[in-house]
């Protein structure tokens, strides 16, 4: 095999992952259309997938025709994703809590929560609207590792969409984790919002997701300052 075909196979076994985490389950064909790849060629490298044990499918049943297979990823495939020294937090975790007990850990968690929502505010200005900051954070999520996108639901709702989270591992062990990230969301984004999450990967989602809602006084007041906020 030539250079140039082991780096195109390499483009677009890489695309298929980062896809499938992205954007969830997708058809063979829905995958050649957006690496512009042949649906066989595409075929090929989701059964060398299968075979590594990457991904798995299920089939859908059509009125017409073969059942539809839908593609997504495994388990096994998070380790092709960052988390950032999971065993070594998780003992570190289990350490501070057996020498400082439960309260130790709160504490510990308190002050990362402290330090991490001044990180962000250092790069959210105060000034900006909803929708900007919003953005602001995403940009921040995913150069931590989030794999984070905004997605803009109306006038008054945005979602905040984590597709991995880099702390997983540690996030099993320590509730208190994701518990400290939703506060720290609120914080950023201030009193004119509600943020709550309604997808959450400890709970078998494939993505976290944040709902971002403008607080509403009266159907009119509401629609007044989404034109103004967001």
């Amino acid at each position: 095999m030539g250079k140039f075909a082991t780096i195109e196979r390499v483009r677009v076994k890489n695309g298929i992952i980062q896809l499938l985490k992205w954007k969830g389950a997708q058809t063979a064909t829905d995958l050649a259309q957006q690496l512009k790849v042949s649906p066989m060629a595409i075929r090929q490298h989701l059964q060398n997938l299968f075979s590594e044990e990457l991904v798995s499918y299920q089939e859908l049943k059509q009125a017409v025709g073969r059942p539809l297979k839908l593609w997504q990823l495994t388990e096994k495939s998070l380790n092709l994703f960052p988390n950032h020294h999971a065993d070594l937090i998780v003992q570190l975790l289990e350490s501070v809590t057996s020498v400082f007990g439960e309260l130790g850990l709160e504490l510990l968690i308190q002050e990362r929560t402290q330090a991490q929502i001044q990180a962000y505010l250092q790069q959210i200005a105060p000034h900006l609207n909803i929708r900007e900051k919003a953005n602001i954070l995403a940009e921040i999520r995913t150069q931590e590792g989030y794999m984070a996108e905004l997605i803009e639901v109306s006038k008054i709702e945005l979602l905040l969409v984590e597709n991995h989270c880099s702390i997983c591992t540690a996030a099993q062990n320590c509730s208190l984790l994701c518990d400290s990230e939703l506060k720290i969301f609120r914080h950023i984004l201030g009193d004119e919002v509600q943020v709550e999450r309604v997808e959450h990967i400890l709970n078998g989602s494939r993505r976290c997701t944040y709902r971002i809602r403008l607080i509403q006084q009266s159907q009119i007041d509401c629609e007044q300052a989404a034109n103004t906020i967001l």
